[in-house]
């Protein structure tokens, strides 16, 4: 059957609300593989990462106060896992190195994109690895079997920096307000933050429901 509903989504590769929802996203491409099709987009919250955290938490613990406030946030979900140091050992300066690289990748082979995203996530939440290194990145390709040399081009070009501001021209114009989010039926539907699977789903079903699929809903 072809697909006829695009949900489009917005996360910060850094962000842990995204990491956390990645399994709901997961969930929907599993059970409605032939109806739904999955636009991963890129938008910055952790593009300074001392302004956001050394800054915006220097009266509640600065690096420390806010690896803590991870660890309790994540507390009550079992999918995931946080390396103890987080945010204490090589700290990644920016989320865009990332954000490049994944629009290369998307260039590149863009059914890897989930893959090298989820490997890029795991670098940094469980091993506590630097994701704005260069070297980081390049073995986050490969350990995904996406070749790096391609990758490279596809940056160097220019056409993933063009592709990442597409991103953040799109964020404006759809007024996505942060990671993560799902956007759905042209842009009519937004669900912004830790938001369940079941409510995803039903804004899905509603939209199959109705009868063409992608115009105005109900929901």
């Amino acid at each position: 059957m072809t697909k006829n509903i695009s949900l489009t989504y917005y996360s910060d590769v850094l962000c842990v609300w995204a990491y956390i929802s990645q399994a709901r996203v997961d969930e929907v491409a599993a059970k409605f593989s032939d109806k739904v099709s999955i636009d991963y987009r890129f938008c910055s919250v952790f593009g300074d990462t001392a302004y956001k955290i050394e800054t915006g938490w220097a009266e509640r613990g600065s690096y420390a106060g806010f690896g803590d406030h991870l660890k309790e946030a994540v507390s009550e979900f079992t999918h995931i896992k946080l390396h103890p140091d987080i945010w204490q050992l090589n700290r990644p300066t920016s989320s865009m190195p990332a954000h490049i690289l994944l629009k290369a990748v998307q260039r590149v082979d863009k059914g890897s994109c989930r893959a090298v995203l989820q490997e890029l996530r795991l670098a940094f939440f469980e091993r506590c690895l630097d994701i704005s290194s260069r070297p980081v990145l390049n073995a986050c390709l490969e350990a995904v079997g996406v070749p790096v040399n391609d990758v490279q081009e596809a940056i160097d070009s220019g056409a993933a920096y063009a592709d990442l501001e597409a991103d953040r021209r799109d964020q404006q114009i759809l007024m996505v307000q942060g990671s993560p989010t799902f956007v759905l039926n042209e842009g009519r539907q937004k669900l912004y933050g830790n938001v369940g699977y079941g409510v995803i789903e039903a804004n899905i079903k509603e939209l199959l429901r109705s009868p063409a699929a992608g115009t105005a809903s109900w929901c």
